[in-house]
């Protein structure tokens, strides 16, 4: 253990010396010079900027420039808080402004910025804003470019350059997937927009080196992650209507890979009033995005029920979604919550049984908190998640310590459902196995569970909880019974049996909002485990 923690340490410090060097470097005259070295070539490529519609936030109103304050704000910007920085140095800000703007305001306050940063700078370089930065400022072009004096167009297609530069000799260093992905979409942007085939083969490639170490066989995020699914699908759709729109070929691997995503986006994402409370989602519809696919025609069907390692079926009134996979490798687990064997229920659009979400900020205690089995829908043994958890170099919280999914069946006709699945979390430290039967009848509208416990030899005699978590706006009243338990949604009523074990209510907390939480409800069947299987069956029954 104590040579551990020396070698552990001195990591650590090689760590720390190895970055105060790189940064040393970057902010040296030698490496200026080195992405200074740009050609004379001019934009001959503008996109149409309904292309990128789907990166941002769609707002009906539009600005004019003449309304914002910027021509000094650049020398006070490192007061801002981090993330209006971030706003204003991505110009992300540019998609809402209105075109009848003073294209000349618009270029000075550009210039200005360009006096400010032209070499590099840690904050104001940092990948994911310059990457947005060059997005917005060549996706803006009516704005930024056109009628633009030579002199401005100039420095212009120098800082573009040299930043693109910047990008290409550091984005492969970035450990962050996400910025890597955006990263990729600005330089096959500028490769487009000037002419410039190293820049469009660069940014080609790297794109599918991200694809392939980032997604599995069925080209599905392998964090698991539906908001990755849904992000990693908005820049890939964007970056072939850039390709498509200025006539420059298709790669096959862009196609295949849009196709596959967007059955799995089409079966999980698409048409949700309220985003699935699964490893790291939280409720954000995605009707824009809906609506920019339907604009530009795309059209994906799912031929599955069962992809990424989510089961979802769906009929008029009814949808269900049960988590059956398991839990990513540790290097793309950062997003994950332990909900094994999970599931979730809707009628009519509102969510009768729900996961309680993920607290997104991970400095934050109920980051971890909202990561443990117990804040999803299913089984917890003993007060222990279904794996373990350890903090990496920057204290986000990786899974540690895997395990497997057995016994998986799946049926759907018109008039039933059939979900069987079972994990070995438990099994070295417990001796069993959770099995999760779910049966749903839709001619009365009844979901009936049961969650087996499977003995093994090294079997240990533990306490058990299965939580059952509700919207905040959901009310819960037990009757005098004990086996029964009335839940009050907004268009419906259910009732919720359970015999031969006890049951209770029980208040929690809700993360489906990101990084806020609110008092919620908890349906909870607890027990001791005991030698024999055990079948805990229990209903849920519209009244």
């Amino acid at each position: 253990m104590f040579l551990k923690n020396v070698f552990l340490n001195f990591g650590i410090i090689f760590f720390h010396l190895v970055q105060q060097i790189r940064k040393i470097y970057l902010n040296s005259p030698i490496y200026n010079k080195k992405i200074s070295k740009i050609d004379d070539k001019t934009i001959i490529y503008k996109p149409s900027q309904s292309i990128l519609n789907c990166l941002i936030k769609i707002d009906k109103k539009k600005n004019n420039i003449e309304d914002f304050s910027l021509n000094t704000i650049w020398k006070n910007s490192s007061e801002l808080d981090k993330r209006n920085f971030k706003k204003l140095h991505s110009f992300f800000w540019l998609f809402t402004l209105d075109l009848k703007s003073s294209k000349k305001i618009t270029q000075n306050v550009i210039l200005n910025w360009i006096n400010e940063n032209y070499s590099y700078k840690q904050n104001e370089w940092d990948l994911d804003i310059l990457s947005k930065r060059i997005i917005a400022w060549i996706a803006n072009s009516k704005l930024t470019y056109e009628t633009a004096e030579t002199h401005y167009r100039s420095s212009f297609n120098n800082i573009i350059k040299k930043q693109t530069n910047h990008l290409v000799n550091e984005i492969k260093r970035s450990e962050k997937l996400d910025d890597k992905i955006i990263g990729s979409t600005a330089i096959i942007l500028v490769g487009l927009s000037y002419g410039d085939s190293y820049y469009l083969k660069f940014g080609v490639d790297l794109l599918k080196q991200i694809l392939n170490f980032s997604l599995d066989s069925g080209k599905f995020p392998k964090s698991r992650n539906l908001r990755q699914l849904v992000f990693y699908l908005k820049y890939l759709i964007v970056i072939r209507e850039l390709l498509k729109e200025s006539q420059t070929n298709i790669p096959d691997f862009l196609m295949e890979t849009i196709f596959y995503m967007g059955k799995a986006y089409n079966l999980l994402c698409a048409d949700k009033k309220r985003g699935m409370l699964f490893n790291g989602n939280f409720e954000d519809s995605n009707e824009e995005f809906d609506k920019y696919l339907s604009f530009h025609k795309y059209k994906f069907k799912e031929d599955t029920k069962e992809i990424g390692g989510y089961v979802f079926l769906k009929n008029k009134k009814t949808s269900l979604t049960m988590d059956i996979g398991r839990a990513p490798e540790k290097k793309f687990s950062r997003e994950y919550q332990a909900g094994a064997l999970s599931f979730e229920f809707n009628y009519i659009g509102e969510k009768v049984i729900s996961n309680s979400g993920y607290f997104q900020n991970y400095k934050h205690q109920l980051n971890m908190i909202s990561k443990s089995s117990a804040t999803q829908s299913t089984l917890v043994v003993d007060n222990t998640s279904i794996v373990r958890f350890e903090k990496d170099k920057y204290n986000h919280m990786l899974v540690s310590k895997n395990f497997k999914i057995l016994n998986k069946e799946i049926k759907s006709d018109n008039n039933f459902w059939f979900i069987k699945a079972s994990h070995d979390a438990y099994l070295k430290s417990k001796g069993l196995i959770h099995e999760r039967e779910l049966s749903y009848f839709h001619d009365d509208c009844r979901l009936q569970g049961c969650d087996k416990l499977i003995k093994m030899k090294n079997f240990k005699s533990s306490n058990f909880e299965i939580r059952f978590h509700l919207q905040p706006e959901i009310n819960l009243t037990k009757l005098i019974n004990n086996e029964t338990i009335l839940i009050e949604n907004k268009n419906a009523g259910w009732k919720f049996t359970c015999k031969h074990y006890k049951m209770d209510i029980e208040t929690g907390l809700y993360f489906g909002t990101k990084n806020k939480y609110l008092e919620n409800k908890n349906i909870v069947i607890s027990g001791l485990t005991i030698p024999k299987e055990q079948n805990i069956c229990w209903e849920i029954r519209k009244v």
